[in-house]
């Protein structure tokens, strides 16, 4: 046999391979709170029933865009589901989710409710886990997933915000009576979610605790009795990152920190590959 005629076969399998894969992206609607909202869910070939579902939150302006956060990779190799769904349009055309910006003032989108339907529904329509399932975001995703902390903590088993805050607002409105573990990755040189917080609201997103007080809340809500840090292994090339693990929580639950040393506002350049971490964290509270 030529060595063409070698390779035919071979490229036959890596284009059907391909396309079998990107079958399992797909981009659907839901109607909630009135309107049709996006969606894009990616289901990993062969997944059992009751698989996982991590939802992830794309940041202020962004889109349900599988390819930046590259999470799909991780939900094949480790057998769970990953849905993106998209943000509404704020009055200023960004889109975004609701989270309590002064200027969402006006905003009436639900998305509290919106994600809240969302998982109900993907659970009914993929067969997917009614308990394992996780939520994570970038900035305004991450900032969302603080105000999910808060409202839904019924509903996830974990949540993972990757440079966000939690706001003064949630703070004080917080009455979350079965608060869940968390996860928070962040730089210190983040300059639009600052790690020294934002209490004055000079940037006009609101006002917002120094990170390090955030996470340091709910591992008190949690009532996490030790406090660990650990330097992590460091790649020649790659940031620095100070592990900050709260355990001994209320039914074994852990908060932690990722503490990325010079880190900007970034879901690649956070000194570890984020969506492995962000997985390994959840799956410890898969049940």
């Amino acid at each position: 046999m030529t060595p063409i005629r070698r390779l035919i076969p071979a490229l036959l399998l890596t284009l059907l391979t391909a396309a079998a894969q990107a079958q399992t992206d797909r981009t659907e609607t839901l109607r909630s709170g009135g309107i049709d909202r996006s969606y894009t869910i990616h289901l990993p070939a062969d997944l059992p029933s009751e698989a996982p579902l991590v939802i992830v939150l794309h940041g202020y302006t962004g889109k349900a865009d599988p390819n930046y956060f590259g999470m799909n990779s991780t939900a094949d190799r480790h057998g769970f589901a990953v849905c993106y769904p998209q943000g509404e349009r704020d009055g200023r055309g960004k889109t975004c989710w609701n989270v309590g910006y002064p200027f969402q003032a006006d905003m009436r989108i639900d998305d509290v409710k919106f994600l809240s339907d969302l998982v109900r529904h993907l659970q009914r329509r993929y067969g997917l886990s009614r308990h394992n399932v996780f939520c994570t975001g970038m900035s305004n995703g991450g900032d969302m997933c603080y105000l999910l902390a808060s409202k839904r903590p019924d509903l996830f088993s974990a949540l993972g915000p990757v440079a966000g805050f939690m706001s003064v607002e949630i703070l004080r409105r917080d009455e979350c009576r079965r608060p869940v573990p968390l996860f928070e990755i962040h730089g210190t040189a983040d300059q639009t979610t600052r790690w020294e917080g934002d209490p004055e609201n000079r940037d006009g997103w609101g006002a917002y605790l120094p990170i390090p007080m955030a996470v340091s809340y709910w591992a008190a809500r949690n009532k996490c009795l030790e406090h660990r840090i650990d330097t992590l292994p460091c790649r020649e090339g790659q940031l620095q990152v100070i592990a900050h693990r709260y355990t001994g929580g209320t039914d074994g639950h852990e908060v932690w920190l990722y503490e990325t040393i010079g880190g900007r506002h970034s879901w690649r350049d956070t000194g570890v590959d984020t969506c492995e971490e962000l997985w390994r964290f959840f799956s410890r509270w898969i049940r």
